[in-house]
């Protein structure tokens, strides 16, 4: 059997040769991606920087550090670091507060901050905020970016708070400025319609993005019509104002430090996290992208912060739109951020002139867009199915009213109220069915409900049978003890106690009533013996299962399943294993939904070519998995006490009545002779020689399967071609204990699979 040699394993694994490495290369990919980023990048900075009322040239020096500093020095090579309208609002209350150069000052002591935390190695804690407030935070800080920038786009000039914008903006609707309220229209229009130009000409014409688009049209408008309008006015660089010493009190600008530190680390963090679900997605062949290092990446995010700050730039953040794009456009390593940053140097001293004919509208409109947008349908539905909408919605507005510190102060404040509001909200009742007294509890059962559930129980009259039913998710020591002890209590005067789920069916212990997934560990999944009346019908238990995993463990999978549905299924191995019900090849081989491809049939055999008997079911799924799957390996899995084999060995298959079990039996003859013959010594498991005659049949029809399988045309020119492996593998059903296949044709040896060893150590 083909193998992966430790050569080829290390080939596939290790990092480029020292040869490549001294040469500094640029990938064409990164190149083009560069171009991309850039022009998004350069209208965004403009816009943020006006929105914050801070120097337009600041947005320009923060998109050029974030490009070289943190793209050079971060730990997730693909992500675009620069200006963030996540900030936007801090920032702006900064300026007011403070001044322009105290601004910078404290965003060179955040950086500090984000340097010294990275230290801790504490990067991992930010993920654990809850998505709820993270998507109320934003959608409060898009909600008054919005606000204010719809000032600028009707021709007016905002107000220092949302509160004072949205009182403000009735009389700025009556006077309205229409050459600023045309531009910033027309900006608008561009923006959404872009996208969505049809055809193969706007396939080709979307590459170019539609914030550049939408500021060149809106400035040829203004050019063209001659509309006397603000415009962009970037000074020279001589006069441009660098970080000064912090001027003011010190708690407020320390709760400044910690606000920026905080709300741009996080930010960068999630952002991240979802450039490395991107870049996992992405169907790029032969190239491999590191996953973030986070404690890395928020270094990085220091190290930028501390130059821009010190170079009078705005704050720097991980930017999720900038980072897709750079994703999408199909950038292959960190070398396409940095190239970025280059262009906006580039850009800066050489495009001025070209940049001050920019009207303020057009960019005021454009930020007022992506302030909209931060305002997520998406993460609303997701809020909404995971019942966080009230402390979505509280952050949302606090953060609107209070600022944006206060605003995640108050969401965290409320999440923890509603966990805790759930962690003691149990339902402890008591009734009677047929003869029995049933008491549920629904919800988490803590030491909180110990009392209620105690008093339920004792209700229950001793030597009577009872059904406790849980339906939670966790039960902490003290009510597990409360159980047990009444239990115990209650059997030993003549009482019955059966613990069970809400679906009916028993568990072992009331520590046992999480929902089984069927490719994590099963626990305490013990399956008893009951009269058919005693557990219902099998259309209820059939409705009753599919309703558990509705509610439990659709919303864990419903992402993953959504990838999958979208781009189709990649599957790594062909899984060929008998029909047998105590068989679960996603439990034994801890594989999940898209992983495996799986044949299943009595006996886990494979037809000979040109044997099939009309049912070419096998070899059709042989084919599809080589041929079109380009599957990687195909395993082939006896198990112990297999019918199919003790039906082989005890049913005699000439005379008799022809059923469809005797002539699919059959292909199993040629695994009978072979444990027979003497020229094929007898295989033996883990160093022992099989415990019976049917469990050498078991071993046996394994190995003769896999020279079945090399017969197949499609599988033999694989194998010659080198891109395909076969394995063996036997699991016994009592030990749960899984064997590999490590002998070849003259020793055929089944191995004990541990901890410690994998498939690609074996061969067969």
């Amino acid at each position: 059997m083909p193998t992966c040699s430790p050569a080829r394993l290390d080939r596939a694994h290790s990092p480029p040769s020292p040869q490549g490495s001294r040469r500094f290369r640029i990938a064409g990919a990164d190149l083009s991606a560069s171009v991309s980023v850039f022009l998004i990048a350069l209208p965004l900075s403009l816009g943020i920087a006006l929105a914050t009322g801070a120097p337009l040239q600041a947005g320009l020096v923060a998109a050029a550090v974030g490009g070289l500093v943190a793209g050079r020095f971060g730990g997730a090579p693909l992500q675009v670091s620069g200006p963030a309208a996540g900030l936007t609002v801090v920032t702006a209350e900064l300026i007011q507060r403070y001044g322009w150069r105290t601004t910078c000052a404290i965003t060179a002591l955040a950086g500090l901050a984000q340097l010294g935390l990275a230290a801790l190695r504490v990067a991992r804690s930010a993920l654990a905020v809850s998505p709820a407030i993270v998507h109320g935070m934003l959608a409060g800080i898009g909600a008054t970016i919005a606000l204010a920038q719809l000032h600028i786009v009707l021709g007016g000039t905002p107000q220092s708070s949302a509160i004072d914008n949205a009182l403000g903006l009735p009389a700025q609707l009556a006077a309205s400025h229409p050459a600023a309220l045309s531009v910033s229209a027309l900006t608008i229009a561009v923006l959404l319609l872009w996208p969505r130009l049809p055809g193969r000409t706007g396939r080709i014409v979307r590459k170019v993005p539609a914030a550049l688009v939408a500021v060149a049209v809106a400035t040829a408008l203004a050019a063209f019509a001659g509309l006397s309008l603000p415009r962009v006015d970037l000074p020279s660089w001589r006069s441009h104002a660098l970080s000064g010493l912090p001027e003011g009190p010190v708690l407020g600008i320390a709760a400044a430090v910690l606000t920026i530190t905080l709300v741009g680390s996080v930010e960068s963090l999630l952002s991240a996290v979802a450039v490395d679900k991107l870049t996992a997605a992405r169907k790029v062949p032969a190239v491999r992208i590191p996953r973030a290092d986070l404690d890395r990446e928020l270094a990085g995010q220091g190290a930028a912060n501390l130059v821009s700050g010190a170079l009078g730039g705005l704050p720097v953040t991980g930017v999720a739109v900038r980072s897709t794009a750079n994703v999408s456009a199909g950038a292959v390593s960190r070398n396409s951020t940095m190239l970025h940053g280059a262009w906006i140097v580039v850009a800066a001293l050489l495009l001025v002139s070209v940049l001050d004919l920019i009207p303020l509208a057009a960019l005021a409109a454009l930020v007022m867009v992506v302030g909209v947008q931060m305002v997520s349908i998406t993460h609303l539905r997701s809020v909404r199915r995971n019942r966080e909408t009230l402390v979505y919605a509280v952050t949302l507005v606090a953060v609107v009213f209070a600022g944006v510190l206060e605003g995640v102060a108050i969401g965290i404040g409320v999440a923890v109220a509603v966990a805790l509001h759930r962690l003691t909200r149990t339902r402890i009742t008591v009734a009677q069915h047929d003869g029995r007294h049933v008491v549920r509890a629904r919800g988490q059962l803590t030491f909180l409900a110990v009392p209620r559930l105690s008093r339920a129980l004792h209700q229950v009259p001793p030597g009577v049978p009872a059904i406790i039913e849980l339906d939670g998710s966790f039960m902490d020591h003290a009510a597990f003890e409360a159980i047990q002890h009444w239990q115990d209590t209650h059997v030993a005067h003549g009482g019955r106690v059966e613990l069970t789920g809400r679906s009916g069916g028993r568990i072992a212990e009331p520590a046992a009533h999480s929902c089984c997934r069927p490719w994590t560990p099963w626990r305490n999944h013990h399956c008893h013996e009951a009269k058919p009346a005693a557990r219902g019908p099998a259309g209820r238990r059939l409705a009753s299962g599919l309703s558990l995993f509705q509610r439990n463990t659709a919303p864990l999978v419903r992402d993953e399943l959504a990838r999958l549905a979208r781009e189709g299924q990649q599957p790594s191995q062909l899984f060929l294993t008998c029909a047998d019900s105590r068989l679960v090849t996603s439990m034994i081989t801890a594989s999940g939904p898209g992983d495996l491809f799986t044949v299943r049939n009595v006996g886990n055999l494979v037809p000979l070519p040109g044997e099939e008997s009309g049912d070419d079911s096998v070899a059709a799924a042989i084919e599809y998995a080589v041929e079109v799957l380009k599957v990687e390996s195909i395993t082939v899995c006896g198990h112990s006490g297999c019918g199919a084999m003790q039906a082989l060995m005890n049913t005699p298959l000439e005379g008799g009545e022809p059923t469809p079990l005797r002539r699919w039996l059959r292909h199993g003859q040629p695994s009978l002779r072979r444990m027979r013959s003497r020229h094929h010594a007898w295989a033996r498991i883990s160093g022992r020689l099989p415990a019976d005659a049917v469990e050498q049949l078991c071993l046996t029809n394994v190995v003769q399967q896999l020279e079945h399988l090399r017969a197949h045309e499609s599988v033999a020119r694989a194998l010659a071609e080198g891109r395909l492996e076969l394995h063996g593998l036997y699991f016994h059903v009592g030990e749960a204990q899984a064997y590999l296949l490590t002998g070849d044709d003259t020793d055929e040896v089944f191995d004990r699979v541990g901890p410690s060893h994998s498939i690609a150590e074996s061969h067969a």
